[in-house]
């Protein structure tokens, strides 16, 4: 039987807000994610989504629990290891785009592959594909500035995407967007999470669009609950 993609266990974590006051954010936290599997994470602001989405990307550590990422457990990994763990199996979306303005479109997909040690030439073609694939084959040479903000956020689906992970963490992708473009922004989404067999967490305060996942979990009072 094949690992879980994403396996959360126990997760706690806890930030000081002052020399007396400690706030508990995560309270043993579970989830188990399946290859393939896309699910909605939703939460209150406040709630600790983006912390939690932090601890499963391993952009933060947990105070206890262990964070497993296909089958590789990273409670005693190192900063070197949980790095190439994060370049190589796990891709990113935020509510902003954050892509770099001084590079076009193709080059902000380009990067994260030569970061990886790809060949610059695949690099290029598998960005051109990417970019293809979300329709915006006329826009690889385009800056930021000059794409719309649905277009810019589909070029950092792409980036997501770039080095071929197996989990994809989003935190609000269309939070930043007017509803037409938002729900046109994440079918797109979506068609190439399920053209790639992708395993999903997409954070969401929309609940018209996490019930087009496959499971919604709420994160309330620092536990999680499967809806």
């Amino acid at each position: 039987m094949n690992n879980p993609v994403l396996h959360l266990s126990g997760i706690q974590k806890s930030y000081t807000k002052n020399v007396a006051a400690e706030v508990s954010v995560l309270k043993g936290v579970e989830l188990v994610l399946e290859a393939g599997q896309v699910a909605a994470l939703v939460a209150p602001s406040g709630a600790g989504k983006s912390t939690l989405l932090h601890i499963a990307g391993l952009l933060d550590t947990p105070d206890s629990g262990e964070v497993i990422v296909n089958g590789t457990s990273t409670a005693t990994a190192s900063d070197r290891r949980r790095t190439r763990l994060r370049r190589e199996e796990i891709g990113f979306i935020y509510q902003f785009h954050h892509l770099l303005p001084e590079f076009s479109a193709l080059e902000n997909i380009v990067l994260p592959q030569l970061a990886n040690g790809e060949n610059p030439t695949d690099a290029r073609a598998r960005a051109r594909k990417l970019l293809d694939d979300v329709g915006l084959s006329d826009r690889v040479d385009h800056r930021p500035a000059a794409l719309s903000g649905g277009e810019q956020q589909r070029v950092a689906f792409c980036r997501a995407l770039a080095n071929q992970p197996s989990l994809l963490l989003a935190d609000e992708p269309t939070g930043n967007l007017d509803p037409e473009t938002s729900e046109m922004v994440f079918e797109t989404l979506m068609a190439v999470v399920r053209e790639t067999g992708l395993t999903a967490l997409i954070a969401t305060h929309n609940p018209v669009l996490a019930k087009k996942m496959d499971m919604t979990y709420r994160l309330d009072s620092g536990g999680l609950v499967k809806l």
